[in-house]
């Protein structure tokens, strides 16, 4: 039994630790953009079309050699709300980004512009990008609302607009606001895209191939009243933001999949069957009441941001804004707080970790944008404000709880025990012997545990 026990208690404090693997990739004092010339920039400065200081970094993703950044309108003077950059480019760390997809699709002087203030975005295997677009600007002074939020598709081969849907007034509420998105895949024709409203907590599915969509209520989309409290910097402040957290597992034997999902307010973690949800019917009804299932808590101070599961290892990548930390939980084992690691924590560096992606070259991505200071203070631009962050999957997990093991706990366990019988039973006449074995036992630990 002490055996086992200090077996355990070794492996999680090693597991606990993690490497800190991950490196700045970019880093911007003040987003900027990729004008035909640099007299059309001064111009657009000029006439307050763009304003670096109002523009933020919020959601990230990768495709191909494209690594997109969206950037909603909080406030004015932002000329576009989604670029990209291309990761072939390696001559500068600071890049300006290239309007997605084009200068005229964020035009503001458009009855309809087509881009207004998007949150997220996720590219598809089928060669897709979803945007999700709240088409609020102005949501920090002076506001506008352009209509009811909307799903834009678009064609990564030659960036042309797919599709757009827009969400029926039924399905969306009063102080709606919605900011993240997942899409299942797996049959490009059957795809589906689920939309988080973190504001007036609720969640959207819509049918790519049935061209609807539909609410889903449930009390689990709610903010934790007693998970309010954040504290970031020196920056203390309230939020009751609803649901926030969205990413999908690979297909089940029955062909759906699990969606991860959490409220920001909250340190709970939730699940519900895709199956449940991909169902009008039943999603609308008050019959999946017990159909979502409670995952457990992180633990106090662990509100979470932005998540993302790495369909090849299982594991599931999640933000802490409250710890200025990225956190990992692999799936195949228990939701305990000794199933879960620090991937990362840096109180300069990932000042409000926003987003958090794997793309299809197993490299994990991490976007942190000072939000707070964003909103409550006023950025230095002397300073590095934005980075994004980047390690392989592999390398991120290397020595926490959710490195992939060839070697079961149990097996672990027993080979401590039998070191230690061994070492035991050896003849000693000295202290300085002992001390020896001792420093043995410890160093074939570790060695077992490197497996």
């Amino acid at each position: 039994m002490l055996r086992a026990s200090l077996g355990l208690l070794l492996l999680w404090a090693l597991a606990a630790q993690g490497n800190d693997n991950l490196r700045v990739a970019y880093e911007w004092r003040e987003m900027d953009f990729k004008y035909a010339s640099p007299d059309q920039r001064w111009s657009a400065i000029e006439r307050g079309e763009f304003k670096p200081a109002n523009v933020i970094p919020f959601g990230l993703e990768v495709a191909g050699h494209r690594l997109f950044v969206t950037l909603p309108r909080w406030r004015a003077g932002v000329p576009a709300s989604l670029g990209y950059l291309d990761l072939n480019d390696t001559s500068s760390k600071m890049p300006a980004l290239k309007p997605f997809p084009s200068w005229q699709a964020h035009s503001q002087l458009e009855t309809e512009p087509e881009l207004v203030s998007p949150f997220r975005v996720k590219a598809d295997r089928c060669g897709r990008l979803w945007v999700l677009d709240s088409r609020i600007s102005g949501v920090l002074d002076k506001t506008r609302i352009y209509g009811a939020p909307q799903l834009l598709v678009y064609d990564l081969h030659n960036d042309d607009l797919l599709r757009r849907h827009v969400l029926p007034a039924d399905q969306v509420k009063q102080a709606s606001l919605f900011a993240n998105l997942a899409v299942e895949d797996s049959d490009c024709e059957n795809s589906f895209a689920y939309a988080a409203d973190l504001g007036n907590p609720g969640l959207v599915v819509y049918s790519w191939k049935d061209q609807e969509s539909w609410r889903v209520q449930h009390h689990f989309f709610h903010p934790d009243p007693l998970a309010g409290n954040f504290s970031i910097n020196g920056i203390d402040f309230q939020w009751d933001d609803g649901l926030y957290g969205l990413t999908l597992s690979k297909p089940l034997e029955s062909g759906y999949s699990t969606l991860y999902f959490h409220p920001l307010c909250s340190t709970m973690e939730f699940t519900v069957d895709t199956g449940i949800l991909r169902n009008k019917t039943l999603a609308t009804s008050p019959e999946i009441y017990r159909e979502f299932k409670v995952l457990g808590s992180r633990g106090s101070n662990t509100q979470a941001g932005a998540e993302f599961l790495d369909p090849d290892t299982g594991v599931l990548f999640y933000t802490l804004p409250n710890l200025n930390e990225v956190a990992c939980w692999r799936t195949a084992t228990d939701f305990t707080h000794n199933s879960q690691s620090r991937i990362y924590m840096s109180n300069e560096y990932l000042v409000f970790p926003s987003d958090v992606k794997v793309d299809d070259q197993k490299r994990l991505w991490v976007l942190s944008n000072q939000l707070p200071v964003f909103i409550y203070d006023e950025l230095y631009a002397g300073s590095i404000n934005f980075r994004i962050l980047t390690a392989s999957v592999k390398e991120a997990i290397e020595n926490t709880a959710c490195e992939i093991r060839t070697s079961p706990l149990p097996d672990i366990i027993n080979k401590f025990g039998d070191i230690l019988n061994t070492n035991i039973n050896l003849k000693t006449t000295s202290g300085a012997s002992l001390l020896g074995v001792s420093s043995l036992v410890g160093l074939s630990l570790l060695m077992s545990l490197r497996i």
